[in-house]
Protein backbone atom coordinates (compact mmCIF):
# COMPACT_ATOMS: atom_id res chain seq x y z
CA UNK A 1 0.00 0.00 0.00
CA UNK A 2 1.33 3.35 -1.35
CA UNK A 3 -0.10 6.05 0.60
CA UNK A 4 1.61 8.51 3.02
CA UNK A 5 1.83 7.19 6.57
CA UNK A 6 1.59 3.57 6.04
CA UNK A 7 4.07 1.24 7.82
CA UNK A 8 4.03 -2.37 7.15
CA UNK A 9 5.86 -3.79 9.87
CA UNK A 10 3.44 -1.79 12.75
CA UNK A 11 0.38 -2.04 10.76
CA UNK A 12 0.46 -5.93 10.59
CA UNK A 13 1.44 -6.44 14.17
CA UNK A 14 -1.23 -4.33 15.54
CA UNK A 15 -3.83 -6.41 13.03
CA UNK A 16 -2.29 -9.39 14.77
CA UNK A 17 -3.13 -8.09 17.87
CA UNK A 18 -5.74 -9.35 19.89
CA UNK A 19 -6.69 -6.38 21.61
CA UNK A 20 -9.67 -5.04 20.20
CA UNK A 21 -10.82 -0.86 21.05
CA UNK A 22 -13.93 -0.42 22.18
CA UNK A 23 -15.07 3.04 22.29
CA UNK A 24 -19.07 4.81 23.03
CA UNK A 25 -20.38 8.13 22.68
CA UNK A 26 -22.82 9.57 25.59
CA UNK A 27 -25.82 11.30 24.93
CA UNK A 28 -25.43 14.67 26.38
CA UNK A 29 -29.13 15.34 26.75
CA UNK A 30 -29.67 12.24 28.56
CA UNK A 31 -27.08 11.41 30.71
CA UNK A 32 -24.69 14.75 32.60
CA UNK A 33 -21.91 12.26 33.88
CA UNK A 34 -20.19 8.73 32.96
CA UNK A 35 -20.59 7.58 36.32
CA UNK A 36 -23.81 5.78 35.11
CA UNK A 37 -21.71 3.67 32.66
CA UNK A 38 -19.43 0.65 33.22
CA UNK A 39 -15.67 0.14 31.95
CA UNK A 40 -14.83 4.15 31.06
CA UNK A 41 -11.17 4.30 30.68
CA UNK A 42 -10.29 7.70 28.89
CA UNK A 43 -12.13 10.38 26.79
CA UNK A 44 -11.57 10.35 22.99
CA UNK A 45 -8.92 13.12 22.32
CA UNK A 46 -11.15 14.52 19.35
CA UNK A 47 -14.38 14.42 20.38
CA UNK A 48 -16.33 15.73 23.51
CA UNK A 49 -18.45 12.75 24.55
CA UNK A 50 -16.53 10.63 23.15
CA UNK A 51 -14.67 8.07 25.81
CA UNK A 52 -12.33 4.47 25.47
CA UNK A 53 -13.82 1.20 27.43
CA UNK A 54 -11.37 -1.13 28.74
CA UNK A 55 -13.67 -4.26 27.56
CA UNK A 56 -16.52 -4.79 25.50
CA UNK A 57 -19.75 -5.69 26.97
CA UNK A 58 -22.39 -7.42 26.03
CA UNK A 59 -24.39 -3.99 25.23
CA UNK A 60 -27.48 -6.23 24.45
CA UNK A 61 -27.79 -6.73 28.03
CA UNK A 62 -26.98 -2.87 28.82
CA UNK A 63 -30.54 -1.07 29.76
CA UNK A 64 -28.99 2.06 29.51
CA UNK A 65 -27.75 1.44 25.81
CA UNK A 66 -31.80 0.59 24.91
CA UNK A 67 -32.72 3.79 26.76
CA UNK A 68 -30.42 5.62 24.01
CA UNK A 69 -28.12 7.00 26.88
CA UNK A 70 -24.85 6.43 24.56
CA UNK A 71 -24.17 5.17 21.05
CA UNK A 72 -21.20 2.51 20.59
CA UNK A 73 -18.73 4.54 17.69
CA UNK A 74 -15.62 3.59 16.53
CA UNK A 75 -13.78 6.34 17.52
CA UNK A 76 -11.87 7.39 14.52
CA UNK A 77 -15.52 8.15 12.86
CA UNK A 78 -15.83 10.59 15.85
CA UNK A 79 -13.41 12.73 14.31
CA UNK A 80 -16.66 14.15 13.08
CA UNK A 81 -17.14 16.42 15.70
CA UNK A 82 -13.98 18.06 15.91
CA UNK A 83 -14.31 19.07 12.05
CA UNK A 84 -17.43 20.43 13.01
CA UNK A 85 -15.50 22.58 15.59
CA UNK A 86 -13.16 23.86 13.24
CA UNK A 87 -15.46 24.99 10.68
CA UNK A 88 -17.59 28.10 10.12
CA UNK A 89 -21.20 26.39 10.42
CA UNK A 90 -24.30 27.47 13.03
CA UNK A 91 -25.67 25.66 15.38
CA UNK A 92 -29.37 26.08 13.60
CA UNK A 93 -27.53 24.56 10.41
CA UNK A 94 -29.35 22.33 7.67
CA UNK A 95 -27.62 19.22 7.33
CA UNK A 96 -27.98 16.32 5.04
CA UNK A 97 -26.27 12.89 5.93
CA UNK A 98 -26.45 11.14 3.37
CA UNK A 99 -25.36 7.68 4.13
CA UNK A 100 -26.55 7.66 7.46
CA UNK A 101 -27.09 4.04 8.83
CA UNK A 102 -26.92 2.63 11.43
CA UNK A 103 -26.37 6.38 12.90
CA UNK A 104 -23.26 7.10 14.44
CA UNK A 105 -22.85 10.44 12.63
CA UNK A 106 -26.32 10.99 12.64
CA UNK A 107 -26.93 11.15 16.57
CA UNK A 108 -23.51 13.17 16.96
CA UNK A 109 -24.76 15.55 14.32
CA UNK A 110 -28.05 15.77 16.59
CA UNK A 111 -26.39 16.63 19.05
CA UNK A 112 -23.75 19.22 17.61
CA UNK A 113 -26.78 21.48 15.81
CA UNK A 114 -29.41 21.28 18.51
CA UNK A 115 -31.06 24.04 16.73
CA UNK A 116 -30.75 22.44 13.78
CA UNK A 117 -32.14 19.64 10.95
CA UNK A 118 -30.35 16.80 10.40
CA UNK A 119 -31.67 15.02 7.51
CA UNK A 120 -30.17 10.81 8.01
CA UNK A 121 -30.93 9.49 4.77
CA UNK A 122 -30.13 5.61 3.95
CA UNK A 123 -31.08 4.25 0.58
CA UNK A 124 -31.23 0.51 1.56
CA UNK A 125 -34.53 -0.23 3.22
CA UNK A 126 -33.28 -2.07 6.02
CA UNK A 127 -30.69 -0.49 7.00
CA UNK A 128 -32.99 2.18 7.51
CA UNK A 129 -35.52 0.91 9.93
CA UNK A 130 -32.06 -0.04 11.89
CA UNK A 131 -31.24 3.84 11.27
CA UNK A 132 -34.87 4.91 12.42
CA UNK A 133 -34.72 2.67 15.65
CA UNK A 134 -31.50 4.60 16.62
CA UNK A 135 -32.93 7.95 16.20
CA UNK A 136 -35.49 7.28 17.82
CA UNK A 137 -33.25 6.00 21.10
CA UNK A 138 -31.53 9.01 21.01
CA UNK A 139 -34.41 10.65 21.29
CA UNK A 140 -33.89 14.26 20.19
CA UNK A 141 -36.66 16.44 17.93
CA UNK A 142 -34.61 17.68 15.10
CA UNK A 143 -33.81 15.13 12.80
CA UNK A 144 -36.41 13.48 9.80
CA UNK A 145 -35.13 9.87 8.30
CA UNK A 146 -35.52 9.52 4.59
CA UNK A 147 -35.22 6.76 2.40
CA UNK A 148 -34.27 7.59 -0.72
CA UNK A 149 -31.86 6.98 -3.39
CA UNK A 150 -29.02 10.31 -3.71
CA UNK A 151 -30.69 10.91 -7.22
CA UNK A 152 -33.89 11.71 -5.34
CA UNK A 153 -32.51 14.49 -3.87
CA UNK A 154 -32.13 16.38 -7.09
CA UNK A 155 -35.16 19.09 -6.11
CA UNK A 156 -33.27 20.05 -3.00
CA UNK A 157 -31.03 22.14 -4.51
CA UNK A 158 -28.91 24.03 -2.72
CA UNK A 159 -30.87 23.47 0.61
CA UNK A 160 -28.19 22.29 3.02
CA UNK A 161 -25.52 23.98 5.00
CA UNK A 162 -23.26 20.55 5.53
CA UNK A 163 -23.85 17.58 3.77
CA UNK A 164 -21.78 14.67 5.53
CA UNK A 165 -21.35 11.87 3.01
CA UNK A 166 -19.43 8.78 4.41
CA UNK A 167 -19.37 6.88 1.36
CA UNK A 168 -20.17 3.03 0.60
CA UNK A 169 -16.12 1.68 0.62
CA UNK A 170 -14.25 -1.42 0.07
CA UNK A 171 -14.02 -1.71 4.06
CA UNK A 172 -10.30 -2.44 4.39
CA UNK A 173 -10.12 0.24 7.23
CA UNK A 174 -12.19 -2.50 8.94
CA UNK A 175 -10.15 -5.63 8.70
CA UNK A 176 -8.83 -5.41 12.25
CA UNK A 177 -12.25 -5.04 13.62
CA UNK A 178 -14.34 -7.41 11.10
CA UNK A 179 -12.73 -10.18 9.80
CA UNK A 180 -15.53 -11.02 7.34
CA UNK A 181 -14.23 -7.41 5.58
CA UNK A 182 -11.01 -9.12 4.23
CA UNK A 183 -12.98 -11.68 2.47
CA UNK A 184 -15.07 -9.20 0.72
CA UNK A 185 -12.20 -7.20 -0.71
CA UNK A 186 -11.01 -6.78 -3.92
CA UNK A 187 -9.00 -4.51 -6.25
CA UNK A 188 -12.19 -4.96 -8.28
CA UNK A 189 -14.18 -4.07 -5.66
CA UNK A 190 -12.10 -0.97 -4.80
CA UNK A 191 -12.84 0.08 -8.09
CA UNK A 192 -16.39 -0.34 -7.90
CA UNK A 193 -16.69 1.62 -5.02
CA UNK A 194 -14.28 4.46 -7.01
CA UNK A 195 -16.89 4.79 -9.45
CA UNK A 196 -19.90 4.52 -6.87
CA UNK A 197 -18.51 7.38 -4.69
CA UNK A 198 -17.78 9.90 -8.02
CA UNK A 199 -22.08 8.80 -8.94
CA UNK A 200 -23.05 9.99 -5.67
CA UNK A 201 -21.01 12.96 -5.27
CA UNK A 202 -22.31 14.02 -9.19
CA UNK A 203 -25.91 13.47 -7.57
CA UNK A 204 -25.67 15.19 -3.89
CA UNK A 205 -23.16 18.10 -4.64
CA UNK A 206 -25.89 20.27 -6.20
CA UNK A 207 -27.79 20.29 -2.26
CA UNK A 208 -25.39 21.98 -1.31
CA UNK A 209 -25.75 25.95 -0.22
CA UNK A 210 -22.95 28.56 -1.08
CA UNK A 211 -20.63 28.80 1.76
CA UNK A 212 -21.54 25.09 2.98
CA UNK A 213 -19.14 21.99 3.55
CA UNK A 214 -18.99 18.58 2.22
CA UNK A 215 -17.37 16.03 4.37
CA UNK A 216 -16.31 13.43 2.52
CA UNK A 217 -15.11 9.90 4.82
CA UNK A 218 -14.48 6.26 4.03
CA UNK A 219 -13.38 3.65 6.15
CA UNK A 220 -10.79 2.67 2.97
CA UNK A 221 -7.18 2.49 3.12
CA UNK A 222 -7.51 2.89 -0.96
CA UNK A 223 -6.06 5.85 -2.27
CA UNK A 224 -8.71 5.17 -5.17
CA UNK A 225 -11.51 5.92 -3.02
CA UNK A 226 -9.62 8.73 -0.82
CA UNK A 227 -7.04 11.13 -2.32
CA UNK A 228 -8.50 10.23 -5.94
CA UNK A 229 -11.90 11.16 -4.87
CA UNK A 230 -10.75 14.58 -3.48
CA UNK A 231 -9.05 15.27 -6.55
CA UNK A 232 -12.15 14.23 -8.50
CA UNK A 233 -14.10 16.67 -6.03
CA UNK A 234 -12.38 19.68 -6.68
CA UNK A 235 -11.74 18.70 -10.69
CA UNK A 236 -15.34 18.50 -11.49
CA UNK A 237 -16.41 21.28 -8.93
CA UNK A 238 -14.42 24.19 -9.53
CA UNK A 239 -16.49 25.86 -6.31
CA UNK A 240 -15.32 23.69 -3.93
CA UNK A 241 -12.24 24.52 -1.79
CA UNK A 242 -10.43 21.77 0.05
CA UNK A 243 -10.53 22.83 3.74
CA UNK A 244 -7.12 21.84 5.90
CA UNK A 245 -8.59 20.73 9.46
CA UNK A 246 -6.28 21.76 12.47
CA UNK A 247 -4.80 18.64 14.21
CA UNK A 248 -2.41 17.62 17.41
CA UNK A 249 0.61 15.99 16.86
CA UNK A 250 0.24 13.85 19.92
CA UNK A 251 -3.26 12.54 17.91
CA UNK A 252 -1.27 11.08 15.41
CA UNK A 253 -3.51 11.31 12.68
CA UNK A 254 -2.00 11.45 9.44
CA UNK A 255 -2.20 14.55 7.01
CA UNK A 256 -2.29 14.02 3.68
CA UNK A 257 -2.15 16.19 0.43
CA UNK A 258 -3.72 14.57 -3.01
CA UNK A 259 -1.45 13.79 -6.20
CA UNK A 260 -3.73 16.63 -8.03
CA UNK A 261 -5.40 18.95 -6.96
CA UNK A 262 -3.45 19.36 -3.64
CA UNK A 263 -6.53 18.99 -1.36
CA UNK A 264 -6.24 17.99 2.17
CA UNK A 265 -7.05 14.44 3.59
CA UNK A 266 -6.89 12.52 6.90
CA UNK A 267 -5.86 9.33 7.30
CA UNK A 268 -6.42 7.08 10.50
CA UNK A 269 -4.28 3.69 10.86
CA UNK A 270 -5.02 1.61 13.74
CA UNK A 271 -1.30 1.08 14.57
CA UNK A 272 -0.76 4.99 14.73
CA UNK A 273 -4.03 6.30 16.38
CA UNK A 274 -6.42 4.80 18.72
CA UNK A 275 -9.24 3.69 16.27
CA UNK A 276 -10.05 1.74 13.52
CA UNK A 277 -8.81 2.60 9.54
CA UNK A 278 -10.71 5.84 8.36
CA UNK A 279 -10.13 8.88 5.62
CA UNK A 280 -11.38 12.18 5.70
CA UNK A 281 -11.70 15.24 3.69
CA UNK A 282 -13.29 18.70 4.02
CA UNK A 283 -14.57 20.72 1.37
CA UNK A 284 -16.30 24.51 1.25
CA UNK A 285 -18.44 25.65 -1.61
CA UNK A 286 -17.29 28.93 -2.07
CA UNK A 287 -18.89 30.28 -5.62
CA UNK A 288 -21.28 33.59 -5.24
CA UNK A 289 -24.23 31.58 -7.19
CA UNK A 290 -27.27 30.76 -4.57
CA UNK A 291 -30.80 30.61 -5.34
CA UNK A 292 -33.01 31.00 -1.83
CA UNK A 293 -34.15 27.90 -0.20
CA UNK A 294 -37.46 28.57 -0.07
CA UNK A 295 -38.64 30.31 -3.59
CA UNK A 296 -40.75 26.99 -4.62
CA UNK A 297 -44.16 26.83 -3.03
CA UNK A 298 -45.20 23.83 -1.13
CA UNK A 299 -48.48 22.24 -1.50
CA UNK A 300 -50.30 21.77 1.73
CA UNK A 301 -51.19 18.25 2.06
CA UNK A 302 -54.56 18.17 3.44
CA UNK A 303 -54.02 14.69 4.94
CA UNK A 304 -50.97 16.01 7.18
CA UNK A 305 -53.56 18.33 8.83
CA UNK A 306 -53.92 17.31 12.70
CA UNK A 307 -57.58 18.89 13.77
CA UNK A 308 -58.56 21.05 16.41
CA UNK A 309 -60.39 17.51 18.36
CA UNK A 310 -57.52 15.62 18.41
CA UNK A 311 -54.83 18.29 19.07
CA UNK A 312 -57.28 18.27 22.23
CA UNK A 313 -56.67 14.50 22.99
CA UNK A 314 -53.32 15.31 22.82
CA UNK A 315 -53.21 17.65 25.06
CA UNK A 316 -54.99 15.65 27.55
CA UNK A 317 -52.26 13.18 27.54
CA UNK A 318 -49.11 15.60 27.74
CA UNK A 319 -48.54 19.14 27.52
CA UNK A 320 -47.20 19.83 24.06
CA UNK A 321 -44.96 23.33 24.43
CA UNK A 322 -46.00 26.44 21.94
CA UNK A 323 -42.61 25.68 19.97
CA UNK A 324 -44.09 22.67 17.90
CA UNK A 325 -45.92 22.15 15.24
CA UNK A 326 -48.49 18.62 14.88
CA UNK A 327 -48.17 16.82 11.46
CA UNK A 328 -49.76 13.30 10.45
CA UNK A 329 -47.46 10.79 8.93
CA UNK A 330 -50.26 7.82 8.01
CA UNK A 331 -51.70 7.57 11.39
CA UNK A 332 -49.10 8.76 13.31
CA UNK A 333 -48.92 12.09 14.94
CA UNK A 334 -45.86 13.96 14.78
CA UNK A 335 -44.57 17.14 16.70
CA UNK A 336 -42.08 18.90 14.73
CA UNK A 337 -40.40 22.45 15.93
CA UNK A 338 -41.83 25.47 14.90
CA UNK A 339 -38.41 27.02 14.25
CA UNK A 340 -37.57 25.12 11.36
CA UNK A 341 -40.83 23.91 10.38
CA UNK A 342 -40.48 25.79 7.09
CA UNK A 343 -38.03 23.70 6.32
CA UNK A 344 -39.14 20.67 7.68
CA UNK A 345 -42.37 21.17 5.10
CA UNK A 346 -40.17 21.49 2.34
CA UNK A 347 -38.04 18.08 3.05
CA UNK A 348 -41.52 16.52 3.82
CA UNK A 349 -42.86 17.74 0.59
CA UNK A 350 -39.96 16.66 -1.82
CA UNK A 351 -38.40 13.19 0.11
CA UNK A 352 -39.67 9.48 1.10
CA UNK A 353 -40.37 10.10 4.83
CA UNK A 354 -39.61 7.12 7.50
CA UNK A 355 -39.82 9.72 10.81
CA UNK A 356 -39.53 13.55 11.36
CA UNK A 357 -39.22 15.07 14.60
CA UNK A 358 -41.15 13.33 17.95
CA UNK A 359 -43.59 10.86 17.01
CA UNK A 360 -46.43 11.52 19.46
CA UNK A 361 -48.26 8.48 19.37
CA UNK A 362 -51.91 7.67 17.52
CA UNK A 363 -55.45 8.37 18.43
CA UNK A 364 -58.25 5.73 18.01
CA UNK A 365 -61.80 7.63 18.93
CA UNK A 366 -61.18 9.56 22.07
CA UNK A 367 -57.99 7.47 23.25
CA UNK A 368 -54.13 8.65 22.61
CA UNK A 369 -52.07 5.73 22.20
CA UNK A 370 -48.05 6.99 22.66
CA UNK A 371 -45.35 6.15 20.76
CA UNK A 372 -41.80 4.63 21.91
CA UNK A 373 -40.76 7.63 19.87
CA UNK A 374 -42.72 9.46 23.08
CA UNK A 375 -41.26 8.10 25.50
CA UNK A 376 -37.77 8.09 24.17
CA UNK A 377 -37.64 11.36 23.64
CA UNK A 378 -37.22 14.78 26.38
CA UNK A 379 -40.86 15.39 25.56
CA UNK A 380 -41.47 12.52 28.06
CA UNK A 381 -40.39 14.16 31.03
CA UNK A 382 -44.26 15.93 31.20
CA UNK A 383 -45.20 12.55 32.24
CA UNK A 384 -46.01 11.89 36.11
CA UNK A 385 -46.70 8.57 36.24
CA UNK A 386 -42.72 6.84 35.91
CA UNK A 387 -42.07 2.94 37.44
CA UNK A 388 -38.42 2.65 38.63
CA UNK A 389 -37.11 -0.88 37.92
CA UNK A 390 -33.63 -3.29 38.62
CA UNK A 391 -31.77 -4.18 35.48
CA UNK A 392 -33.14 -7.86 35.66
CA UNK A 393 -36.48 -5.91 35.48
CA UNK A 394 -35.78 -3.74 32.85
CA UNK A 395 -34.62 -6.74 30.83
CA UNK A 396 -37.77 -8.87 31.22
CA UNK A 397 -39.12 -5.24 30.07
CA UNK A 398 -36.99 -5.35 26.99
CA UNK A 399 -37.41 -9.14 25.76
CA UNK A 400 -41.18 -8.51 26.48
CA UNK A 401 -41.41 -11.27 29.14
CA UNK A 402 -43.69 -11.51 32.29
CA UNK A 403 -43.45 -8.69 34.98
CA UNK A 404 -43.80 -8.99 38.27
CA UNK A 405 -44.83 -5.37 38.72
CA UNK A 406 -47.42 -3.24 40.24
CA UNK A 407 -47.94 -0.41 38.31
CA UNK A 408 -50.52 2.88 38.81
CA UNK A 409 -53.82 2.33 36.70
CA UNK A 410 -52.69 3.82 32.84
CA UNK A 411 -49.89 4.70 31.15
CA UNK A 412 -46.41 4.52 33.15
CA UNK A 413 -42.93 5.01 31.74
CA UNK A 414 -40.55 2.31 32.97
CA UNK A 415 -37.26 3.61 33.63
CA UNK A 416 -33.61 2.52 34.64
CA UNK A 417 -31.63 4.70 36.59
CA UNK A 418 -33.97 7.66 35.57
CA UNK A 419 -33.74 7.11 31.82
CA UNK A 420 -36.54 5.75 30.34
CA UNK A 421 -37.24 2.40 28.21
CA UNK A 422 -40.85 2.57 27.26
CA UNK A 423 -44.34 2.59 27.72
CA UNK A 424 -46.54 -0.14 30.60
CA UNK A 425 -50.06 0.26 30.99
CA UNK A 426 -51.73 -0.98 34.45
CA UNK A 427 -54.74 -2.50 34.11
CA UNK A 428 -56.68 -4.02 37.20
CA UNK A 429 -54.51 -7.05 36.92
CA UNK A 430 -52.18 -7.09 34.99
CA UNK A 431 -49.83 -4.31 32.85
CA UNK A 432 -49.53 -4.67 29.52
CA UNK A 433 -46.12 -4.23 27.92
CA UNK A 434 -45.85 -1.49 24.93
CA UNK A 435 -42.38 -2.28 24.10
CA UNK A 436 -42.08 -2.25 20.10
CA UNK A 437 -41.93 -6.26 19.38
CA UNK A 438 -39.46 -5.97 16.22
CA UNK A 439 -36.78 -4.20 18.48
CA UNK A 440 -37.01 -6.49 21.73
CA UNK A 441 -33.87 -8.54 22.92
CA UNK A 442 -34.13 -12.01 21.80
CA UNK A 443 -30.75 -13.45 22.84
CA UNK A 444 -31.53 -15.62 26.65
Amino acid sequence: MHVKGFNKATFEAVHLSEDKLTSIRINPDKISSVDLLDYITEPVAWCKDGYYLSERPVFTFHPLIHAGAFYVQEASSMFLWHILNNIDVNENAKVLDLCAAPGGKSTLLSSFFKDGVIVCNEVIQSRAAILVENIVKWGNDNTIVTNNDPRQFADCYQLFDVIVLDAPCSGSGMFRKDNAAIGEWSAENVLHCSQRQQRILSDILPCLKTGGYIVYSTCSYSKEEDEDIADFIVKENPSLQTVQIPVKEEWNIVETISDKENAWGYRFFPDKVKGEGFFVSVFKKTDNTDFPAFDRPVKEDKNVVVTKTEKEVIHSFIDIAAEYEYLRNRDSILALPMANIEFIRLIISKLYIKRAGIELGSIKGKDFIPSHHLAMSKLSGLIEQKVEVDKEMALNYLRKKEMNLIAPKGWNLIQYKNLSLGWIKGLPNRINNYYPSEWRILKS
